[in-house]
């Protein structure tokens, strides 16, 4: 048969500034990738300019920063949109991002009906997930349904919607979670466009056929294919059902990957790369399930910032896979098997049930807000990390065959990931004040209140945002715009999904109880402890794992959730008399945030309560860090959470030992 197309190849990738991101997008253009895949640092992801307060520390650690449409124009520079297959990882702004990205391309003389391209603009996950949600959901799905409705018209080859799952998974997901969440939070966006009015009940075919879906592939391989030809026919079931789309080309389930991060190791962090080919395989061996763009990560995830020639490594396993490999030459090589007809079948019944459920809810806006669906994921979450602790399931490198060799990739400490010069966010911000000195203030002035007037007056929300985008308007105006009006929004945490209570209590978890009660006994009162994520950073899994686990030891627990200023923290510490700070920061800005608490608890009078830190912690920042006070940290190597939890209540009992 004829050989099969090859799926786009794209590397997740951004940082520090546009300039320096646009080089590293020229540069894996030119080694053979074949579309862009943006990250957005965390200001730009939650409607922030980089000179807010909030924004301190957070500047181009985990993506690129841009703040007007100066910043897009640099991150483009010399690559024809026109030609160019585009992803944008972005959600709460997408609107905003988007409208930058069309503007860049007006100003390179390209037509916006060419562009080719998509916007993740998945709220829903947000809320359950990465926590970059700005408003309420159902402003958040107004905007959602007016990139929608605007681009099936206007640039009708873009996917204006990429239904994240990723994050689901990443969250603690099951397979059959993945799929039934994420064909909730489809069904709830093409009922809110459906609702709007804003297109014609004929043409909805063609919003179906714009949708797209950005899945998550993990190490259990045959399940991970049989879940994505089960989201395939259910996709097809429901849109047909639901929404009475019958041509086939409109019903077809696409699809990009980025495969499992949760899974990759700090331990003997080259076993990654074996996990990421499995993971990719999953995705591309079967025809008929194959995915439409693929992003891989790098081996040294875990560790930090992946360089280009770690990035440049998962490029070449997708071009080994599709051009030395014969995998494109065949029909699918699954069709018939009984094995993957009764696995496919099993995820499909139990996915469906799980939607229905939902749907008996009110729909997935109800059971998000609510914390329902927040609950089930900290609970299987839970369960998953249990399996690892107990050695049900087994992690090469980190519960089983330990002994190691030491790692010539990983010998040279520091070299081996990059790191962000904190310059970086000094020049950012200089350069932002400069811009916003050069514009012209009335148009800036006239495009605000455009946009305001295009929210409190129902309309398409693009329109007025590629004006703004024209006029020199910076990603924390449009949001802030927006914000006077929609309003903020916290999500629930979800850490009432307790993992285990009674008397019938592992042993571990039993003996920790008891330790607990002797602190409670010595005191008079439990260990308490603050549980905080200063910054931006939204990713609360972890933190939420270890505020369960504090909970069933018996430890009281204060956890606000997400996106706190230090200075909250702080105040929350020294009011609560709290015995332990615990802090949780994944986005790479520890050096900027963890002084500051240690600082401000000083000042507050709570000098003497120890702080202890989650994260992504290379070992030269972990030793700064210990000298300025930091009592413990823990990094991806520490999975054992009871463990964890045994070190604090160490750390708890020595300093009430020393009042």
């Amino acid at each position: 048969m004829e050989r099969d197309r090859p799926w786009v190849m794209r590397t997740y990738s951004g940082h520090s500034s546009a300039r320096a991101s646009n080089e590293l997008y020229r540069l894996n253009l030119s080694k053979g990738q074949t579309g862009l895949s943006v990250a957005f640092d965390l200001p730009t992801q939650t409607g922030y300019d980089s000179d807010e307060p909030l924004a301190t520390g957070e500047v181009g650690k985990v993506g690129v920063p841009i703040s007007h449409i100066g910043d897009m124009e640099t991150l483009f520079r010399e690559i024809p949109l026109a030609e160019m297959n585009t992803s944008m990882t972005i959600n709460s702004t997408a609107a905003w991002l988007l409208a930058l990205y069309v503007a860049t391309a007006e100003r390179q003389g390209v037509d916006p009906k060419v562009l080719q391209g998509t916007t993740q603009n998945d709220i829903i996950k947000e809320y359950l997930s990465r926590g970059t949600y700005i408003f309420p959901p159902g402003p958040s799905l107004r905007l959602t349904s007016d990139i929608i409705t605007y681009t099936v018209n206007e640039v009708p080859k873009w996917n204006p919607t990429n239904v994240c799952s990723y994050h689901l998974q990443e969250a603690g997901a099951t397979p059959v979670q993945e799929v039934a969440y994420a064909l909730a939070a489809a069904l709830a966006i093409l009922d809110t466009v459906r609702e709007s009015g804003a297109v014609d009940p004929d043409a909805l075919g063609r919003v179906v056929g714009r949708i797209s879906f950005f899945v998550n592939a993990g190490m259990r391989f045959v399940e991970e294919m049989c879940k994505l030809r089960a989201f395939g026919q259910l996709w097809n079931e429901l849109t047909a059902e639901r929404y009475g789309v019958t041509d086939p080309k409109m019903l077809r389930f696409r699809y990009g990957v980025q495969v499992n991060s949760l899974g990759l190791t700090e331990a003997q962090p080259e076993n990654n790369i074996q996990r990421i080919v499995l993971e990719a395989l999953g995705v591309t061996l079967s025809r008929d399930a194959r995915c439409r763009a693929l992003q891989l990560p790098a081996w040294n995830e875990a560790l930090g910032l992946p360089r280009p020639w770690d990035q440049q490594w998962s490029l070449r396993i997708q071009q080994i896979l599709a051009f030395e490999s014969d995998i494109l030459e065949y029909a699918d090589l699954f069709e018939g098997s009984v094995v993957v007809e009764k696995k496919v079948d099993e995820i499909k019944g139990a996915a469906r049930a799980e939607l229905e459920e939902i749907l008996g809810r009110g729909g997935i806006v109800p059971a998000v807000e609510s914390g329902w669906i927040k609950q089930r994921l900290v609970r299987s979450q839970f369960e998953r990390l249990r399996r690892i602790e107990l050695g049900e399931q087994v992690v090469v490198g980190v519960n089983k065959f330990q002994e190691t060799a030491d790692s010539p990739l990983a010998e040279k400490g520091a070299s081996s990931i990059l790191t962000v010069d904190e310059a970086a966010e000094r020049e950012q911000i200089e350069s932002l004040r400069s811009f916003r000195v050069s514009r012209n203030q009335q148009d800036v002035d006239e495009a605000l209140q455009a946009l305001r007037d295009a929210a409190t007056g129902g309309e398409n929300l693009m329109h007025a945002s590629i004006r703004a985008a024209h006029a020199g308007v910076t990603t924390g105006e449009w949001s802030g715009a927006l914000r006077d009006i929609f309003g903020n929004y916290r999500a629930p945490t979800g850490i009432a999904a307790s993992g285990v209570s009674g008397v019938d209590a592992a042993p571990r978890l039993q003996s920790l109880r008891e330790r607990v009660q002797v602190f409670s006994r010595d005191v008079g009162r439990p260990p308490k402890i603050l549980i905080g994520k200063p910054g931006l950073d939204g990713h609360s899994n972890g933190a939420e794992q270890i505020a369960v686990a504090c909970c069933d030891a018996g430890f009281e627990v204060i956890y606000g959730g997400i996106r706190l200023t230090p200075a909250e923290i702080i105040a929350t510490a020294c009011d609560e008399a709290v015995d332990l700070v615990g802090l949780s920061i994944l986005s790479g800005s520890h050096l900027t945030l963890v002084p500051e608490v240690l600082e401000g608890l000083r000042d507050g009078g709570g000098q003497d309560i120890p702080l202890v830190l989650g994260g992504i912690v290379p070992d030269e920042d972990a030793d700064v860090l210990r000298t300025r006070g930091v009592a413990r940290i823990y990094t991806p190597k520490d999975y054992d959470v009871l463990a964890i939890v045994n070190d604090m209540i160490d750390v708890v009992s020595e300093r009430a030992a020393a009042a």
